[in-house]
């Protein structure tokens, strides 16, 4: 490889990378009071006979310049049971808003009593490439009730 191949492609990471937003996944100001972004799921998640799954909860998020998604993941029985639970688009104004994703699973994959939802609050940023911007997780026990 020649030196002005090396430079050209050092050149282009390091322009990727300032140009990475970097701040946007940290609680914003407003003012004198800090805005904290966040994600919570509700802890009861009703599970239906036909193996539908409705994941819920809230949102907070600000400054966000390309769209945003609420996505979901229901975990149970250690790793053997898990599936992804849809997506829902978000809005970053700050305010606190629900989001509710629902999907329908082989009838008796999931079943009644413990598991894990993961949720995240994800924007994609456009840099050079749309690229992933958490502004919130997280993981927590629920009981799926049938």
């Amino acid at each position: 490889m020649r030196l002005h191949q090396v430079m050209g492609t050092a050149a282009g990471a390091a322009l990727l990378l300032l140009a990475a937003p970097s701040a946007g996944a940290l609680p914003q100001q407003t003012g004198s009071a800090e805005l904290v972004e966040t994600v919570t799921v509700d802890p009861t998640v009703p599970l239906a006979a036909d193996g539908t799954v409705t994941l819920s909860g809230t949102y907070r998020c600000t400054g966000a310049t390309g769209p945003v998604f609420v996505s979901s993941s229901l975990r149970q029985g250690g790793f053997s049971r898990r599936g992804s639970v849809g997506g829902t688009a978000a809005v970053c104004d700050g305010a606190w808003h629900r989001w509710t994703n629902t999907e329908r699973t082989k009838p008796g994959w999931f079943r009644p009593g413990a598991a894990k939802v993961g949720a995240t609050l994800t924007e994609l940023r456009a840099v050079v490439l749309p690229l992933p911007l958490f502004h919130a997780a997280r993981e927590q026990d629920v009981t799926l009730v049938g």
